[in-house]
C-alpha cells in the first residue's frame, strides 16, 4: 500500500531535518514523499536535497499560504492514502507508517483514519506539552467539539473527487473544515488508530496572538455551520477539549 506524505515549507532550515529524517526512518517500503516549497530562501532547498533520500519530489515556487501549498501537494499524489507531514514535526517512531498501513490494509472500506499526537518543545522533540488522546469517532462527537489532530488524518486519495480541496479562503482552519467536511457526510468511514502517530512542536499559526486565535475561532464558526455540526456552543466545547490533554500530559508524567 502507498502512502503519500506531504510537507510544506517555507524558511524551514531550522527543523526539515528532523522531518526528513523520521521519514527515512520509516521501516514502511511504500511511500511517496512530497515536498513543496514556497520558494525558501534560508538553506531549506539544501537540506531537503542533502537529507531528502526518501523524497520522492520537491517542489519549490511562490504561493499564496500553506493550504495552497498543500493542495499542489494533493494534485501530484499517487498514493491510495495521503496525509500531511508538517516542515516542523516528526513521525512518532520508525514503525508509525507501517502501523497505519496495517490498519487499513485489516479495514478496506475505511475511506481515513487518523491517531494520536503529542505536542512537544520546539528545542526538544522528547519533552511534552500536551497529548492529544483522540479517541474512537462517534458522529454525534463533532457537535461537542470533538476532531482528530489533522497531522494524523489520512485520507483516501480517491475520496477527494466528492471532498474537494482545502479552502485557500480559509487561513487558520482550513484544516478543520477539511475534515469536518469529511467526518459529517454520511457515506464517510473513518478508522482509529490508538497510539502516538506525530510529535508536533509547539508555537503553530492559531496560537501566536490574540488575533490570531480570534481568528481561528471565527473560521472555526464558519466551518461548523458550513458542515451543519453546530455553533458556539460547539466552538466554545472544542476550546475546553484541550484541557485534558494538559491533564493526560501531567497525569503520565507523575506516573
Amino acid at each position: 500500500m502507498k502512502i503519500t506524505l506531504i510537507t510544506v515549507s517555507y524558511n524551514s532550515a531550522a527543523t526539515i531535518g528532523d522531518t526528513l529524517r523520521s521519514v527515512e526512518e520509516q521501516t514502511h517500503p511504500d511511500i511517496e514523499h512530497i515536498v513543496i516549497d514556497g520558494g525558501s530562501k534560508d538553506g531549506t532547498l539544501e537540506i531537503v536535497q542533502r537529507l531528502g533520500q526518501r523524497v520522492s519530489r520537491c517542489v519549490s515556487e511562490p504561493d499564496r499560504g500553506i493550504y495552497d501549498g498543500m493542495n499542489k501537494g494533493l494534485r501530484q499524489a499517487t498514493g491510495e492514502f495521503v496525509g500531511f507531514l508538517n516542515a516542523d514535526d516528526v513521525l512518532a517512531d520508525p514503525d508509525a507508517i507501517a502501523r497505519m498501513a496495517r490498519l487499513l490494509q485489516q479495514q478496506p472500506g475505511a475511506d481515513a483514519v487518523y491517531s494520536d499526537l503529542v505536542y512537544v518543545k520546539a528545542d526538544d522533540l522528547q519533552s511534552v506539552i500536551r497529548h492529544w488522546y483522540s479517541g474512537h469517532f462517534v458522529p454525534a462527537s463533532l457537535r461537542r467539539g470533538w476532531m482528530p489532530p489533522h497531522p494524523t488524518f489520512y485520507l483516501r486519495r480517491s475520496r477527494l473527487v466528492d471532498i474537494g480541496e482545502f479552502d485557500t479562503g480559509l487561513r487558520i482552519a482550513a484544516d478543520y473544515d477539511f475534515m469536518l467536511r469529511c467526518l459529517s457526510r454520511s457515506d464517510f468511514s473513518v478508522v482509529y488508530l490508538p497510539g502516538i502517530l506525530v510529535r508536533m512542536r509547539t508555537g503553530g499559526a492559531s496560537n501566536r496572538s490574540l488575533k490570531a486565535m480570534l481568528r481561528k475561532s471565527r473560521e472555526d464558526l464558519w466551518a461548523m455551520k458550513r458542515s451543519r455540526v453546530g455553533g458556539i456552543g460547539t466552538l466554545l466545547c472544542k476550546n475546553l477539549r484541550k484541557i485534558p490533554q494538559f491533564l493526560l500530559r501531567a497525569a503520565r508524567k507523575a506516573g
